[in-house]
């Protein structure tokens, strides 16, 4: 797994309005914000991701979120 600080690479915004956290969306450009950790991985990682605390973790197209309210949805844009 990289350690690589999204933040350098993307500008994020959040997604309005807020979804909701029983049915997150998922697409090529959103992202996933943990707020316990606030590491940045991507809705459908095709490498290993994963954030600092755990909640979020996946890879091969599919993340895991262990606790869907504790996410933030958001949208990158390259820099």
């Amino acid at each position: 797994m990289l350690n690589i600080d999204m933040r350098k690479i993307y500008n994020f915004y959040p997604i309005e309005p807020e979804p909701d956290p029983a049915n997150l969306p998922t697409g090529g450009d959103l992202y996933y914000e943990c707020l316990d950790c606030t590491v940045i991985c991507n809705s459908v990682p095709h490498i290993k991701a994963a954030c600092a605390c755990g909640n979020l973790e996946g890879g091969g197209g599919k993340l895991n979120v262990k606790n869907p309210a504790r996410v933030r949805v958001v949208r990158g844009k390259l820099k």
